[in-house]
This record gives structure tokens, C-alpha cells and sequence, in this order.
């Protein structure tokens, strides 16, 4: 949500004491609101995040290390100061929790009282403050992983010296707790093959993929389900939170593996996957192009593929990427890196968090998620960017109309069937229908209220669904299916095109995978 802080710099400030906590609606994973005076003793970093953000959750491996660093002598709060409407609900905080596995207090700072009261200008912003309740430094953006080791590390040092550290453990009471695990589990992506009656899940939370028929039946599970990046047959293969998926005519399946900054391939004819671009380290903040196995990727959210081209929506940097496979190079190839709406020439065009691909011929539609826009992308030799429908980083809302008109919030997936596009409009719970050509935009499917309903779609409710698909329409009279990954929900949904008509798909014989075990079992 802001360009990044140099590598460098914690800035470090003379004694100011650290204002309130207060203000906050909520308090999670602790049993009771946290006041500063009863972490006296305590080094405490405050991160400001908001949970849409892809660059506040590439900080939470750096506040992991850091927890790991100072198991006794730091605390870790997070102020969850949100942009979006729907992320001020606590319910849906409490789901963000258990997806990104966070383990340390959470303030719902849904009115951004304390936000205003530290000054915070932009997410994500950490805070340091010392023992004494002092700020001791700040940083903004992503990056800074050692400047804050190096200061902690003296605030210990000075602080040991005094005898002013207190190392009792903070008393926890996890969200996770309270949830159970499930069949599926923040499935983020869905792929359906006609061709082939296969259905493609990203069962994200148990970094694997799952594939069934179209109607359910479980053929296949991909990867141990354990975190990891590791290549190799079907049952050992590892996979972190992957996303978007693509199936080529070779039937490979080439999967954005998010959270590895990677791009895998499945091979089912060797019943292997192995990696086909990135190191697996995060990128830089628009990166270079470079040989694929040896560029580091920053957060591969969805893919498309054209001609031996894999076309890659990389979320870190706000760009689109482009993977050639024949020739091994991975490069950017249109956005500066700049997080903006600007639509032009591929070179000059800025996106923020391209989320969802769909490809029409040589036009490639861009779900934007931060913009809250849907894009038109015109191949080469165009090479231009222009938006359809929606408003801007700050302009979203749940308006239905045309062209800049449309208020959507935070879209994460696009499909594109008969001349229309679907559109997860992720945080109105809905799916949108939009026309490229007259730019108009109204409501397909969901109420607007977070829910797991059933029936007409008009009456139907969804909960922040990710990702879409079609299976197109048969000479035998089978209508054509829209595939939901509802992600909050942990389903599969499909409706019906025809009759518009929604249902849960339920995928027989699919259970969690045994290594994973961060929620009771269900």
C-alpha cells in the first residue's frame, strides 16, 4: 500500500513515549485488551497492517523471525487498521488469523484510532517500542528484516544491563483454537478443463492441489500438504499456499505457488512436479528479467498461458509477468512497479496487486485487486492497458453501472465466457457479470452479506470468493457451469449459467491431508 522503505533504514528516534492502545474494537488471540503499562519490561513491536495488502503479508515471515530471534525478551501486536469496509469486521479478521497462521495479539483498529494517534501514514508501518514504554524506531514497507534485528538486538543489550527485561511469556488465547479443519481449506484458485472433465483446486491452506471430475469425484491429490518448496512425485512434492492454476495442451498444469514466490509444474504423465521459475526467495520490488530458475519472483498470484508464454499477475511488485518457456526467461512485462491506476503503453501503466487472469484471444483481463478495477490487457503487438470498470485504490465501494462508474472491492478473480467476464468481487461477496464491450457492469450472483447459501443467485451468498472458472456448455445439452472458489467458506460453488442457479460442490472421498495439523482435527 506504499512504495517500499529502503533495506536500510529502522529510523531511531530519541525517547517519545508510546501512545495508547486504546480505541481498538476488538482484541484477538489474547483473552483481554493489552494497555502498554502491562508490557513494561517488554520490548514490543506494533505492525500496522490491513489484511488486503500483499506487501503487510510478506511482513509476517519477518515478524516470525523476529519472534524467533526474541522468544522471551519481544512482543509482537498487531493493529489491523483497515482500508477496505469489509476488513473492519471482526469476524472476517478472525478468519485472516487462522489463514496467514497468526499467533500474536491482534487490535481491530477498525476506526483507526490508534493509527491516527502514532501518526501512521501507510501500510504496513512498524513501530518499535522500548521497555520503558518509549518509540525507539519506525520503519515503513517491506525490506528492513535486519535494521530491526540490529535494534532490538541493543534495546536488549541496554536494557539486560539495567536488569529491565522482563522474559515472563504473554498469556495467548489463539484464534485457531476455535476452528476446526476442514475437506478443503481457503481454497484460493479453480480451474475447470472441459476437454478433459477435470476440475483443478488450490486448496491453499493445505498447500496442495486437488483434482476431481466436474461434477466431484475425486481423482487426485497434489502435494504432501506440508509448507515447503520441495520437487518431486505426487505424495512428497510441497507447495505454500499456491493460487492460480493453468493447464497447457501437453496437459501440464503450471501452478502459482504464492507464498514459495515460485512457479511449479505438475507433470501427470511422470506423476512429478518440479519447479519451472523462481528461487524460491522473495523479489525484489519490480525486479529484473532474468533466467527463470535463477530470478527471484515476489507473490506469482494467478497465471495465463498463450503460445508457450506463461503470463504470470505478480502481486508483490503491482506487474505482469511474462515466464517463456522455451527459452527459460521470466521478465517483467507491463506495470513500472509503481502501485497505481494508469492505463497506457505496457512501460508506463502502473497496477496495484493484480490478482486474476482471464485470456480471450490476445486480450488479457486483469482482476486489479488494490485498484479495484478490472483491466483489458492487449497483447503484442498492442501492448496497451486500459480499464473497464471500477474506480481506484481509494474509490471502491458495491455499485453496480458502467465504466468508472462501477465501485467494486478488492476483485481477486476474472473469467471471461461468451463475451462476458465474471468477476469475483471479493469483498462484496459477490460475482459481478461484466460486458468489455459497453462496459457495464451489474450483480450475477450473492446478497452482499458474507454467507454460505445455496439456490438462486440472486438470493445466494458467497464469502470473499477468489477465483473462477467455466466449464463451457455441451452439444448434449449441458448447460455451462461457472466454478466459485469461495475461499472464506471452504467450498467449491458452481452455478449454474443457464438456470442461475448455485450449489456447493461437494468433492467425495476428500479429506485433510494427514501431515497437517495446525487446526483440530474435524
Amino acid at each position: 500500500m506504499t512504495e517500499p522503505a529502503s533495506p536500510a533504514s529502522v529510523a531511531h528516534e530519541g525517547p517519545i513515549a508510546a501512545p495508547s492502545l486504546d480505541g481498538a474494537v476488538a482484541w484477538l488471540n489474547v483473552a483481554a485488551p493489552i494497555s502498554l503499562p502491562q508490557l513494561r519490561g517488554k520490548i514490543v513491536v506494533l505492525d500496522f497492517w490491513t489484511y488486503g495488502c500483499v506487501n503487510c503479508m510478506h511482513i509476517l515471515r519477518d515478524l516470525k523471525t523476529l519472534e524467533q530471534r526474541f522468544p522471551d525478551e519481544l512482543v509482537v501486536i498487531g493493529v489491523h487498521s483497515p482500508k477496505f469496509t469489509n476488513e473492519k469486521d471482526t469476524e472476517n479478521l478472525k478468519r485472516i488469523l487462522v489463514r496467514y497462521e497468526i499467533e500474536h495479539p491482534v487490535a481491530n483498529d477498525a476506526g483507526h484510532e490508534i493509527w491516527r494517534r502514532y501518526g501512521v501514514q501507510a501500510w504496513p508501518t512498524r513501530v518499535i517500542i522500548d521497555p520503558a514504554g518509549n518509540i525507539v524506531g519506525t520503519a515503513l514497507g517491506e525490506g528492513n528484516l535486519e535494521g530491526f534485528i540490529n535494534a532490538i538486538r541493543t534495546v536488549v543489550r541496554v536494557f539486560d544491563e539495567r536488569g529491565e527485561i522482563d522474559r515472563t511469556p504473554l498469556a495467548l488465547d489463539l484464534e485457531r483454537s476455535r476452528h476446526a479443519d476442514r475437506a478443503l481449506l481457503y481454497p484460493g484458485k479453480v480451474l475447470a478443463d472441459h476437454a478433459s472433465g477435470r476440475l483443478f483446486i488450490a486448496d491453499s491452506n493445505h498447500n496442495r492441489i486437488v483434482v476431481s471430475s466436474l461434477d466431484g469425484k475425486l481423482l487426485e491429490t497434489i502435494g504432501s500438504g506440508l509448507q515447503g518448496d520441495n520437487d518431486g512425485i505426487f505424495s512428497q512434492a510441497r507447495f505454500y499456499r499456491p493460487q492460480g492454476l493453468v493447464l497447457s495442451q501437453d496437459n501440464e498444469l503450471y501452478v502459482a505457488d504464492t507464498e514459495n514466490h515460485q512457479i511449479r509444474v505438475v507433470d501427470f504423465q511422470a506423476r512429478a512436479v518440479h519447479t519451472v521459475a523462481g528461487t524460491g526467495k522473495q523479489g525484489a520490488w519490480s525486479g529484473e528479467g532474468g533466467e527463470a530458475m535463477r530470478i527471484d519472483l515476489n507473490s506469482p498470484w494467478d497465471l495465463a498461458l498463450k503460445t508457450g508464454i506463461l503470463i504470470v499477475a505478480m502481486a508483490g511488485p503491482h506487474q505482469i509477468w511474462v515466464v517463456d518457456l522455451l527459452h527459460d526467461r521470466a521478465y517483467p512485462y507491463a506495470g513500472t512497479g509503481e502501485e497505481a491506476r494508469k492505463d497506457g503503453p505496457v512501460n508506463t501503466a502502473t497496477f496495484a496487486q493484480p490478482s486474476g487472469l482471464a485470456l480471450d484471444g490476445n486480450t488479457l483481463y486483469v482482476a486489479d485487486a488494490e485498484a479495484n478495477i478490472v483491466r483489458a490487457l492487449d497483447l503484442p503487438p498492442g501492448n496497451m492497458v486500459t480499464t473497464i470498470a471500477g474506480g481506484d485504490l481509494f474509490k471502491f465501494g458495491d455499485e453496480d453501472g458502467h465504466g468508472d462508474a462501477v465501485r467494486l472491492q478488492h476483485p481477486l478473480g476474472v473469467a471471461v465466457y461468451a463475451g462476458r467476464l465474471f468477476v469475483a468481487d471479493t469483498y462484496n461477496h459477490k460475482i459481478k457479470m461484466l460486458d468489455p464491450e459497453s462496459r457495464q457492469v451489474t450483480t450475477f450472483a450473492g446478497t452482499g452479506v458474507a454467507g454460505h447459501v445455496d439456490g438462486p443467485a440472486k438470493t445466494a451468498q458467497f464469502f470473499e470468493p477468489g477465483g473462477l472458472s467455466v466449464a463451457p456448455s455441451t452439444g448434449s445439452g449441458q448447460a455451462a457451469v461457472l466454478y466459485v472458489a469461495d475461499t472464506n467458506n471452504h467450498a467449491i460453488r458452481t452455478i449454474d449459467l443457464a438456470t442461475k442457479h448455485v450449489n456447493t460442490l461437494a468433492i467425495e472421498g476428500l479429506t485433510p491431508p494427514a501431515t497437517w495439523s495446525y487446526l483440530r482435527p474435524a
